[in-house]
């Protein structure tokens, strides 16, 4: 969808032609001022849109996937929001005014030396989820863009590679086609549009048939997105496995 600028830029265009043409072609005049007119009118549609846009709000939720750091307490612009999430745990959705916000992440019931610092923009009418992910001795929080609207009737799903140690994977059919070809740590997917359905999926090491993880019995439900995330770690403990999230 064009801007305003974009229907400026048209309507600039068109009251240009209209006054070159405003003695000579009386016709051709009237043309250009009408398309002036009606791309005016468009800018200023566009204007209030973008208007609208700036003043919804976002949507956030904290997924804790750093397999070997301890439980957290999350802070944003100093006030406390979340307490004692642990790994593994996935929040509820915060609403928050469009904006720039500096979060903290302290061990849970301290508030000295955090895990995390870091500020990030929150886009107006977006929907995030931001994972803290790494390992203890190397954390970082990305986001990821989450999408609630499904077609009616339908279902999609996403997959985020988290697990710190785990190679590329391909995401598949149990014994079967590839969904999500080659994820590496940190990527995700993007949506796949679905009929509703139960499917065992596996996790095969990127180009090969070698499954390092089964996922057994996912159940994607009518008018529902979902999100698998891997976790854990491929040599180690906790081990690795994976969570379907809403959303």
């Amino acid at each position: 969808m064009r801007n305003q600028q974009d229907y400026l830029n048209k309507a600039s265009l068109y009251d240009l032609l209209a006054g070159y043409y405003k003695y000579s072609n009386p016709s051709m005049h009237i043309h250009y001022y009408q398309k002036h007119i009606k791309y005016m009118n468009l800018a200023l549609q566009a204007q209030q849109r973008e208007m609208n846009l700036s003043s919804q709000p976002a949507y956030v939720r904290v997924l804790h996937a750093v397999p070997d750091a301890p439980s957290v307490d999350i802070y944003i612009n100093a006030n406390r929001v979340l307490r004692d999430v642990a790994f593994k745990d996935i929040s509820d959705y915060l609403t928050l005014p469009a904006g720039k916000y500096h979060i903290d992440i302290y061990p849970a019931g301290t508030g000295v030396n955090t895990l995390i610092s870091k500020k990030v923009k929150i886009e107006p009418g977006k929907v995030y989820t931001l994972a803290a992910v790494g390992t203890s001795k190397k954390l970082q929080l990305l986001p990821y863009i989450d999408d609630p609207s499904v077609p009616n009737g339908e279902t999609k799903i996403k997959f985020i590679h988290l697990s710190p140690d785990a190679p590329a994977v391909d995401i598949g059919v149990k014994g079967g086609d590839t969904v999500f070809p080659d994820i590496s740590f940190k990527q995700a997917t993007e949506y796949l549009n679905l009929t509703p359905m139960t499917v065992n999926l596996e996790a095969r090491i990127a180009g090969t048939k070698n499954t390092v993880l089964d996922i057994p019995g996912v159940s994607l439900k009518a008018n529902q997105p979902y999100t698998i995330v891997a976790v854990g770690f491929a040599e180690g403990e906790p081990g690795l496995e994976t969570l379907l999230l809403k959303g």
